[in-house]
């Protein structure tokens, strides 16, 4: 018998404006479905988000909202056209120490994970400063940044702060809006730094060249794959959902490559 390999969650915090980083999301969502990948985005920040207005707004309901049997599940999770299933955790904050459905809501996380090959968390720490599901801890953190100093800035400035709430573990990088040149030094700049005065360790997940052709597809409500597929962003975008692949990778501590894998673009 195969056995199915082990669900692996991404949880995105991001130094951009919140359109920047929702059409990050929904794109490369959309490129592991295209690609044969079982995806799940899930919303978790309890401000309006630009990927659920990319949709009309949808999910109605929350999957906090079928813990608490207000909603069935099917209600709170939708496959879009772009071939991924997109839910909303919570509009409130969830705290795992006093919420009394904190538990159940990670029983229903845990289980639309394992139903999924990849999930996507738009990410955000709550008011306690922990993050609202176990699974996310347990998965990989991702900071999204771009190129330019202020981003390089708060981004260091970011990783010293989950660090401080998470505790040592590996972090990685995904850097867009310049070139892959680019990237690769910030990067390095980054984990040398990282590494120097906060002893944690950064991986390159990928770049994503500066394109003006993924805000023409958003502002048209599409994906920059289905839009502009000659496109350099739509090159990345393929190139980043290749290597996710599950059977390109090697999984060690907190699920990150081991052994020589590698998830640079």
């Amino acid at each position: 018998m195969l056995e199915r390999p082990t669900p692996r969650v991404f949880s995105f915090f991001s130094v951009l404006p919140d359109d920047e980083k929702g059409a990050m999301l929904i794109n490369l969502a959309a490129s592991l479905a295209a690609n044969d990948c079982n995806a799940l985005l899930v919303d978790a920040c309890m401000t309006p988000s630009s990927i659920l207005s990319r949709f009309g707004g949808m999910t109605v309901a929350s999957l906090l909202d079928v813990a608490r049997q207000e909603r069935h599940l099917d209600e709170a999770v939708r496959l879009v056209p772009e071939g991924f299933a997109l839910a909303r955790l919570s509009r409130k904050n969830v705290s795992a120490a006093t919420h009394p459905q904190a538990s159940r809501l990670a029983e229903i996380f845990d289980a639309l994970t394992a139903e999924s090959d990849i999930t996507l968390v738009n990410g955000e720490l709550n008011d306690d400063d922990v993050l609202p599901v176990p699974a996310m801890e347990m998965g990989e953190i991702v900071v999204h940044m771009s190129t330019g100093p202020n981003s390089i800035k708060a981004a260091y400035v970011l990783i010293k702060s989950l660090s401080d709430r998470l505790g040592r573990r590996p972090f990685n990088l995904l850097v867009t809006g310049g070139s892959d040149a680019e990237a690769q030094m910030v990067f390095a700049n980054m984990a040398q730094a990282a590494n120097r005065y906060l002893a944690a360790q950064l991986n390159f997940l990928g770049s994503i060249p500066a394109d003006e052709h993924i805000r023409r597809a958003s502002g048209q409500g599409r994906t920059v794959l289905e839009a502009f597929p000659l496109t350099g962003a739509t090159v990345a975008f393929k190139r980043l959902a290749n290597q996710f692949s599950l059977s390109n990778l090697t999984k060690g501590t907190y699920g990150m490559a081991t052994d020589g894998a590698s998830l640079g673009v």
